[in-house]
């Protein structure tokens, strides 16, 4: 875990501390305040407000301001069964630590892989026996009163399949449904090569949901290279953005983290990720390294590659002194250029 190694430098963050560095006009001299007043009257010409179409809205009003996150870093193996009584164990034990939020990994109910997918496939709107990951998760949700983004796990619709994320309420209701918007579809020469498109659909929406901790973006691992699906969130009042994902040997050490805190640093928001546990045995060998990354880009808790559950803490406070000592959302130039929300502003 590199929580303690980190709390140093949160505590530099801290509001406490930002707020004794705050700027003010109270006492500068008469000709400082009036440039600053011009300053002021110029950003204004920039139109920040039309950098984002339809305008952002300001995040909600959250139920907890302040929670426990668990990031259940599973190892995956054959056994369908076995992968989802384990995953019940992780998330009650996640539960009983205190945590009003738990995450999954990308793919945790079987191996991933081409020839998996259709295998381990569910078919989430049957339910019952068709869905066994499903209806485990949306039972151990309202059983311990938690919200529960859900991992992902292979849907079956018709004759399609997708890479799906479930998230549940407290009261174990499916509140949303995200399907995997940008597929894996990569080839690095000598390194690694996969094409989910061979056998998954790419999802047509945007995933949004309002919970009981607060408004949430969801993602599934690629998902996260794409910024602009971050800014939308970002732009639809999110909090917090989570993604289940499993990055590999070759972009794992160079991009997971570096990703992370890129998305988190350009919207001023907390970022979630939960990756499977690392198993040298398997076709795909993934990272691991599950981590909570903060509004300011620090990283809150995280973990090596063995399985193991991440538990940090979410102060939504922080999002909004962040956000007053680095006003982005004052200085964007509408003037410029502009990120259209397709779905958002009514238009497909």
């Amino acid at each position: 875990m590199r929580a303690a190694a980190t709390s140093t430098a949160f505590s530099l963050l801290s509001p406490t501390r930002l707020r004794t560095s705050t700027p003010t006009t109270t006492g500068l001299p008469f000709r400082r305040r009036l440039r600053l007043a011009a300053m002021a009257t110029d950003a204004s010409s920039f139109r920040p407000e039309a950098a984002r179409s339809p305008h952002a809205v300001e995040p909600p009003a959250p139920p907890l301001s302040k929670f426990k996150v668990a990031l259940c870093q599973l190892s995956v193996t054959k056994d369908k069964a076995r992968n989802i009584a384990r995953a019940r164990r992780a998330i009650e034990s996640a539960a009983r630590d205190g945590a009003k939020l738990v995450l999954l990994p990308e793919i945790w109910n079987g191996p991933y892989s081409n020839d998996s997918f259709p295998e381990y496939a569910e078919d989430i709107e049957a339910g019952g026996d068709a869905a066994p990951s499903y209806s485990m998760m949306s039972d151990v949700a309202r059983s311990l009163q938690i919200t529960l983004v859900g991992g992902s796990i292979s849907e079956r619709s018709g004759n399609r399949l997708y890479n799906t994320c479930c998230v549940f309420g407290s009261d174990g209701k499916l509140k949303g449904k995200h399907r995997k918007v940008h597929l894996f579809d990569i080839d690095i020469p000598g390194k690694i090569t996969f094409q989910e498109s061979k056998t998954l659909t790419a999802g047509q929406d945007l995933t949004i949901v309002d919970t009981d901790v607060g408004r949430i973006g969801i993602g599934i691992c690629y998902d996260i290279r794409f910024q602009e699906l971050a800014m939308l969130y970002a732009a639809r009042g999110a909090h917090l953005l989570c993604y289940p994902g499993a990055f590999n040997m070759t972009t794992g050490p160079l991009h997971w983290e570096l990703l992370q805190r890129a998305r988190a640093t350009d919207n001023q928001l907390f970022v979630a990720t939960c990756a499977p546990a690392r198993d040298t045995t398997s076709s795909y060998v993934a990272w691991g390294h599950s981590t909570l990354v903060g509004p300011f880009g620090e990283v809150i808790a995280t973990t090596e590659h063995d399985e193991a559950t991440v538990i940090g803490e979410v102060d939504y406070s922080l999002i909004e002194h962040r956000r007053q000592f680095i006003p982005l959302r004052h200085q964007r130039r509408g003037d410029l250029y502009q990120l259209v929300d397709v779905q958002g502003s009514g238009s497909k």
